[in-house]
């Protein structure tokens, strides 16, 4: 991928964070992934010295946790928008980008856990049961970059075949429908956003301007959070709906979404929630569309 908005240079092109580029370093890592990182030269051939910059910042990152991405391969936990996993003989590195409470819950594995260290500094409490893995890091401890939890476990990491990580979307698994459909393809139909996996996306038609994408919950649920992660970040203007009755209710406006969209708000209870996006800048593309139920 780029490291601005362009392949080519442009003059004050929008440069990605420290924070995307080592989110998508790692992620591409954790789906077993090479990852290609394009910087375009200047007229006079020399490298933008902003971009230079990132550059040398993940290459610091690198030198000191390039062990959990070098010579690694992915899982064997499948990469979330804030979770990915790689894996070294009998090691594995869980890379925990985001923290979306004070403790993660892995999926369960077949190996047991014979040891566990932070590479980014404190400890970790670990806790490995049939039902799945927990973790768990100190506050202070928890970096914004990624907080890098290594596991030794008793035998090869390569023996244990991918799993996913469950998102406790209401939304999995649901009936969809949508305005556009990316050339018809079933591979890009609206069930894509709801699937729990972020490598595959629903996505629109080139030249779309507005679209909409609707879940059917099956029956009427409860929810107080929406996580939406867009590709391309086409999306200008949008709000999400509930339906009442055979009304559309607006409950949260927005302009843009972008990768990692998080908003809380009163609990809302329907059967049929509509993602209308009423302003794009081209076809958009949602990698995942979850809703989440008040914590008890």
């Amino acid at each position: 991928m780029t490291i601005c908005r362009q392949w080519a240079w442009k003059p004050n092109d929008q440069m990605k964070s420290l924070k995307q580029c080592i989110d998508t370093l790692v992620r591409v890592a954790g789906g077993d992934g090479n990852f290609l990182f394009n910087v375009g030269p200047m007229p006079d051939g020399r490298i933008e010295p902003r971009q230079v910059a990132r550059l040398k910042e993940m290459g610091d990152w690198l030198r000191k946790y390039g062990q959990s991405i070098y010579a690694t391969r992915g899982g064997p936990f499948k990469p979330t928008s804030w979770l990915a996993s790689t894996h070294k003989g009998n090691i594995i590195y869980v890379h925990i980008l985001a923290w979306p409470g004070d403790t993660i819950t892995l999926p369960p594995i077949a190996k047991k856990i014979v040891a566990s260290s932070v590479l980014t500094g404190g400890s970790a409490r670990v806790t490995q049961t049939s039902e799945g893995i927990e973790i768990s890091v100190t506050k202070p401890h928890r970096q914004k970059l990624d907080t890098i939890i290594k596991l030794q476990l008793n035998g090869p990491v390569a023996d244990i075949s991918p799993v996913s990580m469950p998102s406790a979307s209401l939304a999995c698994g649901k009936k969809t429908t949508a305005s556009n459909v990316y050339q018809n393809s079933p591979s890009h139909g609206p069930d894509k956003a709801v699937d729990d996996d972020p490598a595959t996306r629903w996505a629109t038609d080139s030249g779309t301007r507005q679209a909409w994408l609707e879940v059917d919950l099956g029956k009427p649920m409860t929810f107080n959070q929406i996580k939406i992660s867009e590709a391309y970040d086409r999306v200008r203007d949008f709000e999400l709906q509930a339906k009442d009755g055979d009304r559309w209710q607006t409950f949260i406006r927005g302009t843009r979404i972008g990768e990692d969209y998080t908003k809380q708000f009163d609990p809302v209870t329907t059967r049929f929630v509509r993602l209308h996006i009423l302003k794009a800048t081209d076809g958009p593309t949602i990698w995942e569309f979850q809703l989440l139920a008040p914590k008890n």
